[in-house]
Formats: C-alpha cells, structure tokens, sequence
C-alpha cells in the first residue's frame, strides 16, 4: 500500500476505535477512486460497519469525516449513501515524480519481506523427457513469483527438485538402452511403461557418440549407469528449455542425494511417534490433521511411497534455514496438500509456512480452433515448441495474465500480432513511446521534478497510478499472484497512450510544461518497465512496425 493509502486507512482504524468500532486495521479498504469527482481514494467503512453501531451510514461517515486528519489530504466527503472520498493536496501526487526520478528501478522495492528466506519451487519435472505447457505455465508464475518476492524484500531462492529415483528412472533406463540397442540395428522394444519421446532417441545418439560400442553385449548391466546418464543429459535439456525462456534456478536438489545421506530415515525417526501398522504396511496419521484418510509411507513390500521422500525433502528446506516455502503444484495434487502440511506440522513445523499454489492446464487454440498435438512428434505440444512459435515475452505475459489456479486458454494468433489488441505488444510499444517521446524531448532538458503544472485529469489519473505501484507489489506478493502486475501494466500502459493523447508533452510554446510532462514520461518509462521485468517481459525502446501502429495507439 502506497504511504498516503497507508497513512488513511491507520487515520480510519484510530477514528473506528476512538467510535467504539472493533475492526481490523488490515480489514479496512481504501481503494483508488475510478473519478476524479470522487476524489483520489475512497472507503467504505462507515457503509461496511454503521449498522454494528446502531447508526445511519451516512451519519457514521459524516463523524469519520470530521474526525479525519492525515498530510497530504487536502478535503475528506461523505456522500451518500456511506462512503468517504479522500482528496490529495497537488504537492501529494507530485512529489511522486521526483521519487521515482531518483529511486529509478528500486522505486517499490518493499519491505514487508524484511529480509526473511523463501523458498520458491516449481517445474521440477521428472528428468525423463521434454517440458510440456503445464509445465511452462508454471515456470512463468514460479519465476514471476520469484521476481516479486525480490522486489518485496524477501531473500529468495529459487528451487528444482529432480525426482531421480524411483520406478520413473528404472523405466528412463530401460527405455534408454532400447534406443541405444536401436541405433546399432538390435532389435529391443522400448517398455510399454518406458518413454518413447524423441529426446530419448537424442540421448542414446549421445551415448553412441561418446561410448561407442561399449556397452552393446550387456547393456543390463549397465542399467545404473543409464539410468544416471539419460536423467543428467535429460536434465541439462530441460535447463537449456528454461533458460531461454528466461528461467533459472538457483538450487537443483536431487532426490537421490536426500536419500543418500538419509534424509528418509531421518524423518521416519522424527514421524515414529504418527506411525502405525496396517496389513504390512506402515500409515501417517493425517486424518487427525484435516486429511480425508491416512496415508502409506511403507509399503508391504518395504518400498517407500512418493509421500515420504516428499516429506524428507521438504524436511530438508526447513532445515535449511527458510522462513516460508512456496510450491507450485499441478492442479492434480489438491489432495496432496493436506498429507503434506500434516507430516510438517508433526515433524515440528508451522504447517501454515509451506504454501501451495496450484497451477491449471493451458489450452491453445489457433486460426480459432483448439490443437495438442506436434506435427512434428504427433505428441503433445512442448514449451520449446511453443517458443519457436511465439515469442517468449507474449508466452510469459499471457501464462501470468490469469491466477495459476484458473484454466488459461492461449490464442496463438493474438500473442503474434504486432497491434494494440495484443496487451504484450501494447505494453510494449508502449514503453517504447516513452522512450520515443524522451529523445525528441533533448532540447527541454533538464527536465523539472517539481510538476505543479500537471493538473489535466489524465495526468492525474498516471500520477495515481504511479504511486499505487508499491501497493501493487504488495498485494501480488501477500497473494501470490503475478496476474496482479499483468493487470498494473495494462492500466497503466492505457492511462499512459490516454495521457499521450489528450496532452501535448513537447511544446515550444511552454517549455516549462514541458520539462514536467517529460519528467512524467520518464517516470512512467521506469515504472512500466521495471513492472514488465517482474513478469519475466522486456522492453524495447524501439517497436517493429511502429510506424504503423502509431495510430491504434
């Protein structure tokens, strides 16, 4: 919350205490007011409370009114039938220029973080084949989320966690040596629970390559080595796959290494307490902690379940020091969250500092009919597929643009269109006409950073939205949703072409304006810029086909 939203919300919390209210200081709105005749915020909390009060909502607004004090607020009204408008003092919304001219891109960074350690995981795909959309969306989102908490003030690691053990890499080596077998023209079928992608045939052609035919007359034997082969060639794919989609871990922690030390027998010791057995088989109790039934670690046979290797390794990350954890799951795991935060809470941890957010599938639909399958592999359509189609800016706008936990549909043809009806597109021509406009303004420098001359509705309107940025942060970080800065740069990015549109910025006749209309577009050029990078997004200072599109914009 930007300092004046701050300043009137504590202003109302004390007045709603001094009237024998009892409400919240973080349950009290103050929002940004859509008219100017409305004032620069307004608040509902005479409506929200009067009746608790046995009073008329408009007479309860009417004593916040008169009770009201804050710097910066110029005039307070209560109207009809509840409400309280704020009115800012001139110098308020204009100081707002000069801060952000000397911040620069640490304009908004936060504090509500104060330095605490997150842990932000997500893709961690299995290291058995190619990245798909679901797995695109959430590298988007968990990278997003990540570039957030930064800007918030949080220490923030970003996290894979490679599943390397287990029947899926038994099932990668096997699969691996039947290709390999392929290549020198021995027949061996790939296992029909093994994988038949065309990376694994890359793989094998790598291990021809490097090894020859070394391990052609028992490669069985070798099914150790396969498998640890093919899961660190797959895995160093799936880095390259990311990487240019702008994605990069800190932190790769390998299943496997977390069993090797004992990480698993360390947590079944610390869980004996929450165990029994059943039919040969060892259960949690997670029903006693909101799960719906108890659920196996140890199987009959003695194998462990996915469960607590999972459990090991988030074990891990809190012994790592991390205040908050943050996973990114597929939609298909709701039910795993609940046994999850129960096998934390009984190994001693706040269930409520391991957060999940679930992300949903994503359908793409091109010249307006929906398709999933590559012509090239007659599979699903891969994120490095996608890349060659689309660039990677409209890929990660338009994956954040929704709540991950809301299904996403991708119009192929309108993330490639280069017009103001793509928002990516607009959002990025239009910093490159901030950009633009700051050139052909060099003859007015320096520019002035006291803007008392901007009084025209529209400038106001940018100079709000300007100083709403903090809060904007805040909010997609206590959140978590990313979509909230997607939603921040279309506002501004229309309020800005509004602005453009309605005022002249470069006029020899009043150069005076002139310097402080250019001192608002380079502080909306650093605003929308430093917004766009949050997602992931450049921005051009020169546009393609800008000539073109100047006029639908």
């Amino acid at each position: 919350m930007t300092n004046i939203q701050e300043s009137i919300r504590l202003e109302l919390h004390r007045i709603a205490r001094e009237l024998g209210l009892a409400v919240e200081a973080d349950a009290i709105q103050v929002s940004k007011s859509d008219n100017r005749d409305h004032g620069d915020y307004a608040s509902n909390i005479a409506f929200q409370h009067a009746k608790r009060l046995g009073k008329k909502p408009i007479d309860m607004a009417n004593e916040f009114a008169s009770l009201f004090h804050v710097e910066g607020v110029e005039k307070v009204e209560a109207v009809f039938p509840g409400f309280l408008n704020f009115f800012l003092r001139s110098g308020e919304l204009g100081a707002i220029v000069e801060e952000i001219l000397a911040k620069g891109e640490d304009y908004g960074n936060g504090t509500i973080g104060k330095g605490r350690k997150v842990d932000i995981e997500y893709v961690s795909a299995n290291p058995t084949g190619t990245l798909h959309l679901g797995h695109a969306r959430g590298a988007a989102l968990g990278d997003s989320i990540s570039r957030i908490f930064k800007k918030a003030g949080y220490e923030v690691t970003r996290e894979y966690y490679i599943n390397d053990a287990g029947n899926q890499i038994d099932h990668l080596g096997e699969s691996l040596i039947a290709r390999y077998l392929q290549l020198f023209g021995r027949e061996r079928a790939v296992p029909e629970d093994g994988y038949h992608g065309e990376e694994i045939i890359r793989v094998a052609q790598k291990m021809k390559e490097e090894f020859g035919e070394k391990f052609l007359e028992d490669p069985d034997s070798h099914l150790a080595f396969f498998k640890e082969y093919g899961s660190r060639m797959l895995l160093e794919f799936i880095k390259q796959d990311l990487h240019e989609f702008r994605v990069d871990q800190d932190v790769y922690t390998s299943e496997k290494a977390i069993r090797a030390k004992g990480g698993v027998e360390k947590t079944l010791e610390k869980l004996k307490p929450f165990l029994y057995e059943k039919d040969g088989a060892v259960f949690l109790d997670t029903t006693s902690k909101g799960d719906d039934k108890d659920r196996v670690l140890i199987k009959s046979d003695g194998s462990y379940t996915y469960l607590l290797p999972d459990i090991a390794y988030h074990a891990d990350k809190f012994e790592r020091g991390y205040d908050l954890l943050i996973d990114l799951f597929g939609a298909d795991h709701h039910g795993y969250i609940a046994r999850l935060k129960a096998a934390i809470s009984d190994l001693g941890y706040d269930p409520d500092s391991l957060v999940v957010s679930l992300v949903q599938m994503v359908r793409l639909f091109k010249d307006g009919e929906e398709f999933k399958m590559s012509k090239r592999t007659g599979n699903a359509i891969s994120m490095k597929e996608l890349v060659e189609e689309c660039s990677v800016d409209a890929i990660r706008y338009f994956f954040v643009s929704r709540s991950g936990n809301s299904h996403l549909d991708f119009d192929i043809d309108l993330a490639k269109t280069l017009g103001s009806e793509n928002p990516v597109y607009y959002a990025q021509y239009t910093h490159a006409r901030l950009c633009g406009i700051l050139a052909n303004g060099a003859s007015f420098l320096p520019y002035r950073t006291k803007v008392d001359l901007l009084q025209s509705e529209s400038e106001r309107n940018l100079l709000l939205l300007l100083k709403e940025y903090p809060n904007v942060i805040a909010v997609a970080c206590q959140e978590i949703e990313p979509y909230k800065v997607t939603n921040y740069v279309h506002s501004l990015a229309v309020s800005i072409n509004d602005f453009y549109t309605k005022c002249r910025v470069l006029d020899d006749q009043n150069p005076e304006l002139s310097r402080q209309r250019l001192a608002l577009v380079d502080a909306c050029r650093i605003v929308l810029r430093d917004a766009l990078s949050l997602i992931g997004v450049s921005a051009p200072e020169r546009m393609v086909s800008r000539e073109k599109e100047e006029s639908s914009l």
